[in-house]
C-alpha cells in the first residue's frame, strides 16, 4: 500500500552575498554631531560653523515626505529584506529544537516500553523475539483492505468535509497573496514608502510559498497532517493579524513573510491528505475541487480587497482573512481527523503497547527509528534530496515553474491593461478576473471527469495494471489551450479590440493552466505514495520561485514588446517546452522514475 525510498543527502549550500548598505542622511548628521562634540575640534567658531551646516541640511529636507524615503530607499529595502529573512531562518531551528526536547522527554517516560520494541537488525537476526512467527504477530498492520480505520474506507461525507475544509484554506492562502493589490497605493501613502518597497509588500508573500512547504511537508510526515495544518494555520492568523497593525514598512514586510510561511501549509498538506483518503480511481473529482477553489483566490482577492479598502480601510484586508481562517480552524477541530497511515498505525501500535506491555510495532517505525532526532533530520532533508535525485521530479518542477511563471506575469499586468488601455476604474478592472474564474471552472469540472474516465479506461486496457503515466493525456488539451489563449489575449489587447476578446483569451489560458496542473500534481501523488508530501513540496519549489521572480520583468517586457509580441513570445516559448512534454512523459516517464536514486 505504500512505497519505500532510500536517501542520500545532498550537501550543497548556497551562501548569500553580503549586502552593501549606503550611508543614509541620518548617519551623516550623526557624524557631524559627533565631530562637534569632540574636544579636539570644539572651538566656538568651528562649532558655530558645524551648527550652521547642520541647520542648512535640515532646511533642505522636509521630514515626513517621500523625498527622505527615496534618498535611502535602497538601503531600507535591503535592510528590511535581510531582517525578514533572518527572522524566518531561525523559525525551523527553534521549532526543531523545541520538538526534539519535547519528544526526548516523552521518550524518557516511555523508556521501559520502547526498549522491548525490536529494531530491524534484531528482527532479521531473531535475537529480539523467540521466533519469527511471534515477531510477525506483533507487527501492526491494517485489518485487510476493508479496515474501517483506513482513510480509504471512511464515509464519503467525512472525506468530502476534509476536502472542502482544505480547499477553503487554500482559497484563503491565494486570496492573501492577491487581496492586497488594490490597496498598495493607499498603503504606500500611509506608511510613506516608495514604489520598490510597495511591490515587496505583495511579492514577499509569494516568495514564502517556495520555502514553507520544504519545511512543513516533512513535518507532516513525522507529526501527521492534522497537527501540522492546525499549527501553521494559527501561525498564519497571528502574523496576518499583526500585518494589519503595522505602522512601518519593515514590520509589514516581516509579518507578510511570516504569515506566508504559515499559509504555505496548504501546499504542504492538501495533496497528501487527498492521496491518503481517496483511491486512485476516485481522485479526479476531489482533486479538481481542491485545485479549483484555491485558484479562485487570485481572481476574487483583488475584487474583495478593493471593496474592503474603499469601505473600512486597507488594514481590514488582513483582518477579514484572519477571521475567515479562524473559522476554518474551529471547523477543523470538529471534522479534520488525521489521515496519514504511518501515524494512524503507530497510534494503534502505541495503544496496544500501553494496553498489553508487549512490543507491538509497525513496518514504518521500529525501536531504532522511534528516536525523533534522526527521523526529523531525515524528513526535513527529504524534499531537497528528492528534488536533487529524482529526474522525474526535476522535469515536473521545471514545467510547473514555467506554467506558473507565465500565469503570474499575466496576473501582475492584467489590471493595468484595463485601467491604462481601456480607461476603466480599479473596481471595474477587477471584474475581468471573473473571465479567469470561468476558465478555471470549466477546466476543473471537465478535467475531473476526463481524468477519472481516462484512468479507468487505461487501467482496464492494461489488465488492471496502473501507472502514474495514465494522468499524462490530460496535458494534451492544456498544451494547446495555453498558447492559444496567450495569442488571443495578447493581440486583442494590443489592437484595443472590444473587451470581450481579451477576456475570452484569458479564460482559455486559465483553462489550460488548470489542466496541466491537475495532471502533473496527480502524477506526483501516484508516483510517490508514501512521501507524497515531500514530493509535492519538491515539485512546487521552483513554481513558487517563478511566481515571485517572473512578474519582476513583466513591466519591462510589455513596455518593449507590448501585449501582442510580449504574449506571443511567452506562447512560442511554451510551444517549445510544452508541446513535447506530454509525449516525453508518456514515453519516458517510467524510465525517468526508474533512474531516480532510491529514497527513504
Amino acid at each position: 500500500m505504500s512505497e519505500s525510498f532510500n536517501l542520500k543527502p545532498s550537501p550543497t549550500v548556497l551562501r548569500p552575498k553580503p549586502l552593501i548598505f549606503k550611508p543614509s542622511l541620518q548617519a551623516e548628521r550623526s557624524t557631524t554631531t559627533n565631530r562637534c562634540s569632540n574636544p579636539a575640534i570644539s572651538h566656538p567658531s568651528i562649532v558655530k560653523q558645524a551648527r550652521t551646516e547642520l541647520f542648512a541640511k535640515s532646511q533642505t529636507k522636509v521630514p515626513s515626505t517621500k523625498s527622505q524615503s527615496r534618498i535611502s530607499s535602497e538601503s531600507q529595502i535591503h535592510l528590511i529584506i535581510l531582517l525578514s529573512l533572518r527572522i524566518a531562518s531561525y523559525l525551523p531551528i527553534l521549532f526543531i529544537t523545541y520538538s526534539v526536547a519535547v519528544m526526548n522527554i516523552q521518550q524518557n517516560k516511555k523508556a521501559p516500553v520502547d526498549r522491548v520494541t525490536p529494531d530491524k537488525n534484531e528482527l532479521e537476526s531473531g535475537s529480539a523475539q523467540p521466533n519469527k512467527s511471534e515477531a510477525e504477530s506483533l507487527l501492526v498492520t491494517w485489518d485487510g483492505d476493508s479496515d474501517p480505520g483506513h482513510p480509504y474506507n471512511w464515509s464519503r461525507p467525512r472525506k468530502w468535509a476534509i476536502t472542502l475544509l482544505l480547499s477553503g484554506g487554500g482559497l484563503v492562502t491565494l486570496m492573501s497573496g492577491a487581496m492586497l493589490a488594490p490597496a498598495l497605493e493607499t498603503i504606500s501613502h500611509d506608511l510613506d514608502t516608495g514604489a520598490e518597497e510597495t511591490q515587496i509588500f505583495l511579492s514577499i508573500f509569494v516568495l514564502a510559498f517556495a520555502f514553507g512547504p520544504m519545511i512543513l511537508s516533512p513535518l507532516a510526515e513525522v507529526f501527521g497532517r492534522r497537527p501540522t495544518w492546525m499549527a501553521s494555520s494559527c501561525f498564519y492568523i497571528l502574523w496576518n493579524t499583526v500585518a494589519g497593525f503595522s505602522k512601518s514598512s519593515g514590520l509589514l514586510i516581516a509579518s507578510r513573510l511570516l504569515s506566508g510561511l504559515g499559509a504555505s501549509a496548504e501546499f504542504a498538506v492538501t495533496n497528501p491528505v487527498l492521496s491518503d483518503m481517496w483511491r486512485a480511481d476516485e481522485r479526479g473529482t476531489s482533486f479538481a475541487i481542491s485545485t479549483f477553489i484555491p485558484l479562485l483566490g487570485p481572481a476574487l482577492g483583488p475584487i474583495i480587497g478593493g471593496a474592503v479598502t474603499q469601505t473600512v480601510g486597507w488594514r481590514w484586508t488582513f483582518w477579514v482573512l484572519s477571521i475567515f481562517d479562524g473559522i476554518l480552524v474551529v471547523i477543523a477541530l470538529i471534522v479534520f481527523d488525521e489521515t496519514y497511515e504511518v501515524v494512524l498505525l503507530e497510534r494503534r501500535a502505541a495503544g496496544l503497547r500501553k494496553e498489553t506491555g508487549r512490543a507491538y510495532y509497525t513496518e514504518y517505525m521500529t525501536a531504532s527509528e522511534r528516536s525523533l532526532r534522526p527521523v526529523l533530520l531525515r524528513a526535513l532533508s527529504r524534499p531537497f534530496r528528492l528534488l536533487s535525485t529524482q529526474p522525474i521530479l526535476q522535469v515536473i518542477a521545471i514545467f510547473l515553474a514555467y506554467n506558473f511563471g507565465i500565469l503570474y506575469i499575466v496576473l501582475s499586468t492584467f489590471a493595468t491593461l484595463w485601467i491604462e488601455r481601456y480607461g476603466q476604474s480599479e473596481w471595474e478592472s477587477g471584474l475581468h478576473y471573473f473571465a479567469l474564474v470561468t476558465g478555471y471552472t470549466v477546466a476543473a469540472q471537465g478535467g475531473a471527469i476526463i481524468m477519472d474516465k481516462l484512468w479507468g479506461y487505461l487501467k482496464k486496457k492494461a489488465g488492471d495494471d496502473t501507472a502514474p503515466e495514465y494522468r499524462v493525456p490530460l496535458m494534451l488539451p492544456g498544451a494547446i489551450l495555453i498558447p492559444l489563449g496567450l495569442f488571443l489575449y495578447g493581440w486583442s489587447a494590443d489592437k484595443h479590440t472590444t473587451w470581450i476578446l481579451p477576456d475570452i483569451g484569458i479564460a482559455i489560458f486559465g483553462c489550460g493552466i488548470i489542466l496541466n496542473t491537475q495532471a502533473l500534481q496527480a502524477y506526483v501523488m501516484d508516483a510517490f505514495r508514501k512521501y507524497v508530501a515531500s514530493a509535492s513540496a519538491a515539485s512546487q519549489f521552483l513554481r513558487s520561485i517563478a511566481g515571485f521572480a517572473f512578474p519582476i520583468f513583466a513591466p519591462v517586457m510589455y513596455q518593449r514588446l507590448d501585449y501582442g509580441w510580449g504574449n506571443s513570445l511567452l506562447a512560442l516559448l511554451f510551444i517549445v517546452l510544452g508541446w513535447p512534454a506530454p509525449f516525453l512523459l508518456w514515453r519516458y516517464g517510467a524510465t525517468l522514475r526508474a533512474k531516480g536514486t532510491p529514497q527513504w
